[in-house]
């Protein structure tokens, strides 16, 4: 997958645009633009790709962009089956810095939101109380018109500008110099475990997939996501078989088979691995919180 460079107020004709997107899936492909976006993720989960970064979304995920950042949001692969009951729902907003002109950057007052502004380009997840101040205001901004919009647009950015919930996602502010391949590539690595988790996946086949020798993928994979590839391949399985534990009445060995380990035992070992409890644990866990939830 390659990096599509675009211009969201070309393509839109506006250069402030608050999108309420509900999809299958999240569909925008590995890209970039000149604007800032607001991303609020109200439903859907999945792996999140921004500048060096590959962490879990899920639903409540709020994130600010700054100019030219490298960006996707791949949903888990159940997303990509045609589930009716299943949607990728999100609030997005794009911006361009220059509606507000070059004079009023230079104001003592807006200090902080041009400060804002240049830490964006680390990537900031919103969380906390912050994170829950700013969904209610982004649910109200979508029905806003004309100049209502910039209003609300600047009163979220001086929450922002203030806040202490916020963690940088990248280490360095990201430019266009930086353009890595090594993060197309984990774009692909990803779709394609998110494809092909049920099968057994060699590393000369992922590799492969990256387009990579086997050390260098290796080495590259661990520098990027901070683990290794094997341990990330159980990750995605177990997340799926923790799904089918909650929601079907599979046996061990179905969901074991489905997820791609080919003995139960093997399952409940790397299950307990990565879970801390056994999967028939984590199911009757799940049943005793649903039913106290029910009762009250």
């Amino acid at each position: 997958m390659k990096l599509e460079q675009t211009k969201i107020a070309s393509y839109l004709n506006t250069k402030v645009s608050v999108l309420n997107r509900i999809e299958p899936f999240f569909q925008a492909p590995f890209h970039s633009h000149p604007e800032l976006e607001l991303v609020y993720v109200k439903e859907s989960y999945g792996k999140r790709i921004i500048g060096n970064s590959v962490l879990p979304f899920e639903p409540g995920d709020m994130v600010f962009l700054g100019s030219d950042i490298p960006h996707v949001w791949l949903n888990d692969e159940k997303y990509y089956q045609g589930i009716e009951d299943l949607k990728a729902n999100s609030i997005v907003v794009y911006f361009h810095k220059d509606i507000f002109g070059p004079t009023f950057y230079e104001l003592k007052e807006t200090q902080k939101i041009n400060e804002l502004f240049f830490q964006a380009g680390k990537g900031i997840s919103i969380i906390g109380k912050t994170n829950k101040q700013i969904a209610k205001k982004l649910e109200k901004l979508v029905s806003k018109k004309d100049f209502e919009v910039i209003v609300g647009l600047f009163e979220i950015l001086s929450i922002l500008s203030e806040s202490q919930d916020t963690i940088y996602i990248n280490d360095e502010i990201y430019s266009l110099m930086q353009k890595d391949s090594k993060v197309d590539r984990l774009s692909e690595v990803f779709q394609y475990v998110n494809k092909n988790y049920k099968k057994n996946i060699s590393l000369e086949e992922i590799a492969a997939v990256a387009n990579m020798t086997r050390t260098s993928f290796c080495r590259m994979f661990r520098v990027k996501t901070k683990k290794n590839f094997v341990d990330y391949l159980h990750e995605i399985r177990i997340s799926n078989a923790c799904k089918l534990l909650l929601e079907t009445d599979k046996s061990m060995s179905e969901i074991a088979y489905e997820c791609g380990y080919k003995t139960a035992s093997n399952f409940n070992k790397l299950f307990k691995k990565v879970k801390g409890i056994t999967p028939s644990d984590f199911k009757n866990n799940a049943k005793m919180s649903f039913a106290t939830d029910y009762k009250d």
